[in-house]
């Protein structure tokens, strides 16, 4: 016997459309995939277990302190119809940080989509059970899939909100990737009434696996997760950040056509052009892309405030006023880090490769891209 979701993607138009044959697929084994597709994607949120993880998650959660900005909207929109929530992609503690800032100030955390790969072992069955995430594979071309996924996502908003990353996975460069449309184009088909899409930056201090991610650079192949996850144990150790995640102005799209690929591709790139506009710019950072490969601290605030002067004109979304609050703020977390040295008033870069990863993420606000050290 079907369940209820069972019953409303294979009603879909889209999944019939599949069946009789679009798509190179029909009958039994094509009904077989979907069945098999579905089982994986399926998942549920219990909220008040939910709730109840910020427990054995506190020697992870204790390192990081979140701050959310501009959520007094967002709560408003939750009243008003469904949310799907688009952000950027740092980290792996992005899964938690940016729920819990949502939890933290009143609003009930959406399902999540989040990559397949981390949907092994203990943690998978908390994503599958508890936090009602669901399996994504992202590199997939399956119609079945695809189609499937899409047909979830939509039934899944008339009783959920919605919150996923446009650039699928996180970036390994720093910067900020180019959108994909899928799953901004499955939101829109749902065609809930009220459907609003609130753009979300999340930005961090420092970024737990910035050394695993920026050695890679260029994301080659899924690395099985708990792989790297022994490598984030190794650089938690020390490990203290300040989480912000911001949420944009909801945006009504009631006006786009979910057929149109121009325009879900518009909104998408809209979306991310916001999400950069929100991403808070933090010490960090601002060292990073002011540095050279050796320099005077004053030499280093002057050309952090030249830095910061050109982020206004862009309407960054700045969490430092001056080039020396950027250096006092910073330096003491790269030395620690190990991504800068301070020796007697001269600031040496040490690891270049993970400096050049804070200093690309603030590329989408510069007119010509971070060449620094």
């Amino acid at each position: 016997m079907l369940d209820e979701i069972t019953r409303a993607v294979l009603s879909r138009e889209e999944v019939v459309r599949y069946l009789q044959g679009g798509h190179g697929g029909s009958g039994q084994v094509a009904r077989e995939r979907i069945e098999a597709y579905l089982d994986e994607l399926r998942t549920t949120q219990r909220y008040s277990i939910y709730r109840a993880l910020k427990h054995p998650l506190y020697p992870i959660l204790r390192k990081i302190e979140r701050i959310g900005e501009r959520y007094e909207p967002v709560k408003a929109a939750t009243r008003g119809g469904r949310v799907v929530y688009a952000s950027n992609h740092r980290s792996h503690t992005d899964y938690l940080v940016e729920p819990l800032v949502l939890d933290d100030n009143g609003i009930r955390p959406p399902i999540i989509a989040a990559g397949i790969n981390l949907f092994g072992g203990p943690l998978g069955l908390i994503h599958r059970h508890v936090t009602g995430a669901i399996p994504i594979r992202r590199n997939t071309k399956d119609p079945a899939y695809l189609i499937t996924l899409k047909a979830y996502v939509a039934e899944q908003l008339r009783s959920h909100d919605f919150f996923f990353y446009p650039e699928g996975g996180r970036s390994y460069s720093g910067e900020l990737k180019i959108p994909k449309t899928g799953l901004m184009h499955a939101a829109l088909q749902a065609e809930h009434p009220g459907l609003v899409v609130v753009p979300t930056a999340v930005s961090y201090d420092l970024v737990l696996e910035d050394h695993v991610l920026a050695r890679q650079h260029v994301k080659r192949s899924q690395r099985p997760f708990s792989h790297e996850l022994a490598e984030m144990v190794r650089y938690a150790v020390g490990y203290r950040s300040r989480a912000f995640v911001t949420f944009g102005a909801p945006i009504d799209v009631s006006g786009v056509d979910p057929n149109s690929r121009r325009a879900v591709l518009d909104l998408t790139h809209a979306v991310m052009q916001t999400i950069g506009r929100l991403y808070k710019v933090l010490p960090p950072t601002v060292v990073a892309a002011a540095m050279r490969p050796s320099i005077t601290r004053r030499d280093l605030a002057q050309r952090a405030d030249a830095l910061l002067d050109t982020l206004r004109g862009s309407d960054a979304n700045l969490g430092v006023e001056s080039g020396e609050e950027a250096v006092d703020a910073a330096l003491e977390p790269l030395e620690a880090r190990g991504i800068l040295v301070v020796n007697r008033g001269r600031v040496r870069v040490r690891n270049r490769t993970v400096l050049r990863y804070y200093a690309r993420s603030l590329d989408h606000l510069l007119k010509s891209p971070s060449r620094t050290h």
